[in-house]
Formats: structure tokens, C-alpha cells, sequence
């Protein structure tokens, strides 16, 4: 018998790992998020495979089941919408399991912020721009530590990317503007990988009534690397020397477009 926590990534069937997709296939229980999860990914499982929604159940309900599984030998998937390991409230699952002595194992997931990056085709790095992508969301029911609060994040100039927060679209933009500029660029993806994608590209000041309505199941994202410009990577550079390959030394560099 074995528990598997299994992220599902961003909505589309076709983003799934290999070996989420097998856990699925011969999974006799699953407990899956409802409200996040395209229900899609479901026709994997067998017909005769127990499913349960998480969405309206508790902690110690999920455990339950969990827990009435191992009895009985029966193989569980726990199915989390994107990357587990980021707002997948698995820790305190595992804390109920390990207190059980329940063995379980993790399987990752490609995240909804990578799928958002890919519908807006953007890198979310760039050379001499940023280096550094900030995961984080605003302040809710479950409060964020003070060191965390969007100010002291945007002082840092990185790229963020902000979960459970479009409802708060128009307060995020009006305190990141400081420190990022009216004119930065900003964007929200709504059901990144869905068949209902929605991408909106534009800046701070504008992104709150370009994208009015999308209160739920969006990313906010912001930084100067969405705007697709900055300086050219070292990786490639004709003039750049490293473990596989040594720099161009007669003089003719096409990647600084002539002549040293």
C-alpha cells in the first residue's frame, strides 16, 4: 500500500509528469482539490477508483480516509493542483500522517506561475535586469509575516509572481507602483493551461482595469523581465568563453553584431 501526494500541475492534462499520470491510472482512492483541479485529469483514474473531493472536506476527514485505506491495502493518491510543495497545505497533512505512521511519498508538478510565464512568453529572468523570482501572495485570512509584506518584497526589484491575490488586484498594483514605477510592466494569467486561458499584458497602472473580473484562480505577475527586453545572455555570446565551448578569438563576433 502506498500514499502518494501528486501535483497535478496548472489545469492541462497534457502538463501532467509521466509518473503522476501512472499513479493515476492505477489509483484505487484518490482525494483531489475540486475546486482547483481541471476535472479532466480525473478520466485517468479506473472506473471502479474511489474519488473524493477535498473542497468539502476537513483535515480530519481527508486523514480518514487516508487512514481507513492503509487498513484495508488500498493505494491513495492525493491529488493537489500545480506544485505541491507551494500553498498545497500538504505539511500538515503529513504531520496527521507521520503521527500515524503512515509511509507516504511526494511527486512535483510543473506550477500554475510557470504555465502563466509560458502563456505570456516571457522568461522570468533576465540578464542585468533579474536574477531573482519572488513566489508570494498578499495578506488575507491567513496573514503573511511582516518582513514578507509586498513593500519590503518589491524593494528587492525581482519578479514576483503573487498567488490567492487578484481579488486585491487593484491595492497590490497601487503598493508595488513605488517602488516598480507606474510603467512597469504587470500581467495576470487567469486558469494558466486551461481551455479558458486568459492572459493580460500591461503595467501597473493599467493591469487593474485591463483585467477587472478575474477575482479567483489568476496570478499577478510584475517585474521589468516581462517586458521581453534586457541584455543578452553569456550562455551564447560568440565572445564567451566556458566548460563546452571556448570564445570566437579571430575577431568576428556575431553575437556583439561586428567586430571587437
Amino acid at each position: 500500500m502506498s500514499v502518494w501526494f501528486v501535483g497535478a500541475g496548472p489545469g492541462d492534462p497534457e502538463l501532467l509528469t509521466q509518473k503522476a499520470a501512472r499513479l493515476l491510472q492505477s489509483a484505487r482512492c484518490c482525494i483531489w482539490a475540486g475546486s482547483l483541479i481541471h476535472p479532466q485529469i480525473l478520466t485517468l483514474l479506473p472506473q471502479e477508483c474511489d474519488i473524493h473531493d477535498s473542497a468539502k472536506m476537513t483535515l480530519d476527514e481527508t486523514t480518514d480516509v487516508i487512514a481507513d485505506c492503509t487498513k484495508k491495502n488500498i493505494d491513495v493518491v492525493r491529488l493537489h493542483t500545480g506544485e505541491p510543495a507551494i500553498y498545497g497545505a500538504i505539511a500538515e497533512q503529513m504531520d496527521r500522517l507521520d503521527e500515524l505512521n503512515i509511509p507516504y511519498e511526494v511527486v512535483p508538478g510543473i506550477s500554475s506561475f510557470q504555465a502563466a510565464a509560458a502563456a505570456l512568453k516571457v522568461e522570468l529572468t533576465l540578464p542585468e535586469e533579474t536574477q531573482t523570482v519572488i513566489l508570494s501572495r498578499t495578506s488575507g485570512r491567513t496573514p503573511l509575516p511582516e518582513t514578507e509584506e509586498l513593500e519590503n518584497l518589491a524593494a528587492i526589484g525581482a519578479t514576483l509572481c503573487l498567488f490567492l491575490s487578484a481579488g486585491k488586484l487593484d491595492e497590490v498594483c497601487k503598493r508595488l507602483s513605488p517602488f516598480y514605477g507606474e510603467d512597469c510592466p504587470a500581467a495576470l494569467v487567469y486558469h494558466a493551461s486551461w481551455p479558458d486561458q486568459v492572459a493580460i499584458s500591461a503595467t501597473l497602472s493599467t493591469l487593474p482595469q485591463q483585467a477587472k473580473g478575474y477575482e479567483r484562480t489568476a496570478l499577478i505577475l510584475v517585474g521589468r523581465a516581462l517586458a521581453k527586453k534586457g541584455a543578452v545572455s553569456k550562455l551564447y555570446d560568440a565572445s564567451f568563453t566556458h566548460g563546452y565551448r571556448e570564445a570566437n578569438t579571430d575577431g568576428d563576433c556575431p553575437a556583439t553584431g561586428g567586430k571587437e
